[in-house]
This record gives structure tokens, C-alpha cells and sequence, in this order.
């Protein structure tokens, strides 16, 4: 056990102490001389979550993996590790999903002897996996490198914007799980999403910046950073909305706007305050029901000035799953003129109830994808709460 121990602790050093570009490098020598591995490479998922990159491999030989028909994609969405016999060798490839707080970045794969591919070291190779995926996280702030690799096409400017703005894809915690997913990921240019949380509450952020290209995307970056400006300072949901609303009037004198869905959620009670201040749904799943949770519409941020917004409540249980989905999702129209509307809607969420709620964002936006028919035209966004509720001493909610 000891050993085991001072194995970890010398591969965490080193890779803490490599430059931000050559973590896996310096992993790769790691595992190389510590576990006898025989390859070491690192798959990211694209922005679209269609496809695996690899990190290092030349672009002449990099083909991404598909994340539905490859064995590194099928470890990536059971989120558990997966085993590959090579080919024509006596060694096994162990991909191990690479994930931070609920947060899939991709798949480490690691190619070992067979005699040394024993559940004691994919164990350890496993925990290598998830310290590798919080030192990519921090690296970020300093190196292009694994954000160019996440890349199957060039963003657009306005998507590039979009994708810096957001806190993550997904986040798990004790007493919720979230996914959340843009389309189309290459080229989004108003829709985001956003969240925060602490010790006692969740603040859930939609928003929907009116226009198309880099006007919409920084008419959203404006909304979004007055938002957090709001909420870091402590004030509730309804003074967040009002002092952005501000903000987006004073610049823009009411001639643009975006629609914002604010929730914030009690960790504690399960109580959740909304403001409703525009095209953004908020639809409920509980048991096999599932239901738009009709709120009361209010002026999205920014059309006039010192607007005043009212928080309204209700309540999630534990098992409940919340979706909040922007207007590029339920006004889509199919190749005959039909839009998709709530009946599509309600079937598509009933569809995925069995999905863990990171998933569920990439499944629906697929979903609409071949009832559309086309290629997407207007920005599409879903966000999926599963709320699981504050446990007590004795495990009961």
C-alpha cells in the first residue's frame, strides 16, 4: 500500500511541476517508467461532443474518434474504464475517462503488458486519469494547446466569445448534476448559460442576446458578466435582473435586449426562486410526468430602463430533473413548416429520462437535429438539472 502510495505521489509532483503545455508528456514518461506502460495518449471531446482528439498526434494522422462507435467513446459516455485487447500483442488498452466535477474532458488511454493489467493498477491508473483532468483545467489559463485539440473546424469569432463565457458543460455535486450544451457549437453567437454555487444555494443563469453574429455575442457577454457582477456582490435573483437590465439599457438605450431565465435553488430546501425575463422554457420531469412549468413573463434585460423584476417560487423534490431550453429548440420548424413545439418537446424529454443529466443536452440537440432536417440556423441551447436534495445524517432527503 505504501508503495502504491509513493507511486501516486511521485506521478502528482511531476505532472504539477510540468509546463502547461507538457502535461501528458511528462505523464507519459511517468507511466512509462513507474507502471511498464507501453503507449500513452490523451483524447479530448470536441466542442460539438461528436468526436475524440487526440492531443499530439500530427494532423496528418489525427482522425477523430467517434464518441457513439469507438471503444475510448464508449468509456467516455458509461463514464467508467473500458478494456481493449491490442491486436496481434500480448498488452491491453485501458481508456479512462478524464473528467473534473461532472465535467467530461476526454479519455486517457493507457496501453500495458496484459501481465501487468491487473484491477489494482487500472484503479490507480484511473485516479492518474482524473488529477491529469484538473491539471488540464488549470493549464488552460496559460497555454491554447488542449482548447486547439477540443477543435474539429475553426469557431467563429462570436463562438469563440460564447465558449470563453461559459463555467463548464456539466457539474455534478450532492445535491444536484447539470449538463448543459450550444448549438450550433461552431458557430453560436447568442445563446449561453451560466451557474454558481456555494454552501447553501445554485444560481442557474439562460440567456438569449438578441441579433446574429459578434453583435449578439457581445450583447450576451455584456448581460452575463453584469449578471455575475450582481450576483458576486450578494444581491438576490430579481436585483441581479434589474441591475443588468441596467446595464444593457445604458449601452444600448433599449435597442437591444436579451432574454434571461434566473433560477436559484436552495441546497438546503429545495426551494427555487425564478425570473422570467423572456424566451427561454422551463420544462419539469417528475416521475414519468413531464410538464412546462409555466411562469410569469416579465421584459428581457435591457428593453427599457430601471424595469423592476419579481421573483416567483416553487418547489423540486428529490428524482426531479429540470431542462431549460432557449427558443432555438422549441420554435424549430421541420423541412414540411411544422415547428416543433411542446408535444415534440415533452416526447423528446420523456426519451432521454434514463440518460445521466450530461448527456441529456448532446441527445436532445441531436434529436432536434434530424427533425430539422438542416443544418442549424438559429442558435439552440439545453440545460438539464437532475436535482437529488440534501441528504441528513441518516441518508434520507
Amino acid at each position: 500500500m505504501r508503495e502504491t502510495v509513493n507511486r501516486r505521489t511521485d506521478i502528482e509532483a511531476a505532472v504539477r511541476a510540468a509546463a502547461p503545455h507538457a502535461l501528458l508528456a511528462t505523464l507519459r514518461t511517468e507511466l512509462i517508467s513507474v507502471y511498464g506502460a507501453l503507449a500513452v495518449d490523451l483524447h479530448l471531446a470536441d466542442y460539438g461532443l461528436g468526436f475524440l482528439k487526440s492531443l499530439d498526434r500530427p494532423d496528418d494522422e489525427n482522425q477523430p474518434l467517434s464518441l457513439h462507435n469507438s471503444p475510448e467513446g464508449r468509456a467516455f459516455g458509461s463514464q467508467e474504464p473500458g478494456e481493449q485487447q491490442v491486436r496481434h500483442d500480448d498488452a491491453v488498452d485501458h481508456h479512462l475517462p478524464v473528467t473534473v466535477r461532472g465535467e467530461r474532458l476526454g479519455i486517457l488511454t493507457v496501453r500495458l503488458p496484459q501481465a501487468l493489467s491487473t484491477p489494482g493498477t487500472v484503479a490507480e491508473l484511473a485516479r492518474v486519469a482524473d488529477l491529469l483532468g484538473h491539471e488540464i483545467l488549470v493549464a488552460e489559463r496559460d497555454t491554447d494547446l488542449y482548447r486547439r485539440a477540443r477543435r474539429t473546424s475553426r469557431l467563429t469569432l462570436a463562438a469563440e466569445m460564447q465558449w470563453q463565457l461559459l463555467p463548464a458543460r456539466a457539474c455534478t455535486a450532492a445535491e444536484f448534476a447539470i449538463g448543459a450544451q450550444l448549438e450550433p457549437a461552431y458557430a453560436i453567437h447568442g445563446d449561453n448559460f451560466d451557474w454558481a454555487a456555494d454552501a447553501d444555494q445554485l444560481t442557474v443563469a439562460v440567456t438569449n442576446g438578441m441579433g446574429e453574429g459578434i453583435q449578439a455575442s457581445l450583447l450576451t457577454n455584456l448581460a452575463v458578466n453584469a449578471l455575475r457582477n450582481a450576483r458576486r456582490a450578494g444581491v438576490g435573483i430579481a436585483d441581479q435582473a434589474a441591475l443588468a437590465d441596467q446595464a444593457l439599457y445604458d449601452q444600448h438605450r433599449g435597442a437591444s435586449h436579451v432574454s434571461t431565465l434566473l433560477l436559484r435553488f436552495e441546497l438546503e430546501t429545495g426551494r427555487v426562486g425564478v425570473v422570467d425575463a423572456g424566451s427561454p422554457q422551463l420544462w419539469m420531469q417528475r416521475g414519468r410526468l413531464v410538464r412546462r412549468v409555466e411562469l410569469e413573463a416579465q421584459l428581457p434585460l435591457g428593453m427599457f430602463q430601471e424595469s423592476q423584476y419579481a421573483v416567483q417560487e416553487f418547489h423540486v423534490e428529490p428524482g426531479d430533473r429540470l431542462l431549460l431550453v432557449s427558443d432555438g429548440v422549441y420554435e424549430t420548424v421541420s423541412p414540411q413548416g411544422e415547428v416543433y413545439g411542446d408535444r415534440m418537446l415533452a416526447r423528446a424529454i420523456q426519451s432521454t429520462r434514463l440518460l445521466p443529466a450530461a448527456t441529456v443536452p448532446r441527445a436532445l440537440l441531436g434529436e432536434l437535429a434530424e427533425y430539422r432536417g438542416v443544418e442549424t440556423l438559429d442558435d439552440a441551447l439545453v440545460l438539464c438539472l437532475d436535482w437529488f436534495g440534501r441528504q441528513d445524517d441518516r441518508g434520507s432527503a
